[in-house]
């Protein structure tokens, strides 16, 4: 079944010369062409500042563009989360592998906040787990809470499980590979190592290796996009089955996945912290998936 569409909304930013409406929200939206951006406006789908575009306005900093996307079927995803705890200040859950936690890249029902809300409407997720990686989401229940949580957020504890490629030689690696753009020959550029990046560190001990893997847990020191792929990545062990990330923590040189691709193992394990309330040391687990027991 369709969704009930979306409005995206985007307020307009160049300074200098990009053409037309169609020409800019193409450049700026690559996802599509600029004639079929065209199509969209003459449908009446984007107004600028409330007002039906036509396509032939004159563009200036700070209009605010919105593109009324009519309904779509999105592609299936696990319909189901387990609650780990709940009280009136916040929720934590359990995301399988496979759903998103937010909406975007083509999907907005089909997503953990969704399902979530339709239970709890107040839940605002504190956090986001790409749509592979299993594990534990934080949900503040009021703005209060999430403003504590959003303070504190440096002192939660979040540790995480990784199936890495080969074997790892020392018992624990201490990663700051820094992160920031990276080449993709689809999407432009990705998150991935580069020197030039953000600050990023995590901490990943070996915990089992075999032949041609390395199990791993790593605490998530900071929250750069994909940091765990990279870091592990960036040591010479990518996750097992990564479509995107390869060795040195960027994307593979011969037709690279998405980010949201599938077929690797990454889980969301532990997650601990301070209850806003009553200030007790508390510990959310999640249990891991058979390839990571």
């Amino acid at each position: 079944m369709k969704n009930e569409g979306y409005c995206y909304r985007h307020v307009f930013e160049s300074n200098g010369s990009c053409g037309s409406l169609a020409d800019y929200l193409s450049k700026r939206f690559g996802h599509s062409n600029a004639e079929e951006w065209q199509l969209r406006i003459e449908q009446g789908e984007i107004l600028l500042d409330g007002i039906r575009a036509t396509g032939h306005e004159d563009l200036r900093p700070g209009l605010v563009v919105e593109w009324n996307r009519p309904g779509w079927e999105e592609e299936a995803t696990p319909q189901n989360f387990e609650v780990l705890f709940v009280d009136e200040s916040f929720l934590v859950v359990s995301k399988p592998s496979g759903l998103p936690t937010l909406p975007g890249a083509g999907f907005f029902r089909n997503t953990l906040l969704s399902l979530v809300q339709k239970e709890y409407p107040l839940a605002r997720p504190m956090h986001r787990l790409g749509r592979a990686t299993s594990g534990v989401v934080l949900f503040a229940l009021n703005a209060s809470v999430a403003g504590h949580i959003h303070r504190e957020w440096s002192a939660i504890q979040k540790q995480y499980r990784a199936l890495g490629s080969g074997v790892a030689t020392e018992l624990e690696y201490d990663i700051q590979t820094r992160i920031g753009p990276c080449a993709h020959p689809r999407l432009g550029t990705v998150a991935g190592a580069n020197p030039a990046g953000k600050r990023a560190r995590s901490i990943a001990r070996r915990l089992k290796s075999d032949s041609n893997s390395t199990l791993f847990e790593i605490d998530l020191l900071t929250g750069r996009p994909h940091q765990i792929r990279i870091h592990l990545g960036s040591i010479g062990h990518p996750l097992v089955g990564d479509p995107l990330y390869g060795p040195g923590g960027v994307p593979l040189s011969m037709h690279p996945g998405l980010p949201g691709d599938g077929g690797y193992l990454l889980h969301a394990h532990r997650l601990a912290l301070h209850h806003p309330k009553s200030g007790q040391w508390m510990r959310l687990e999640a249990e891991l998936p058979s390839g990571l027991q």
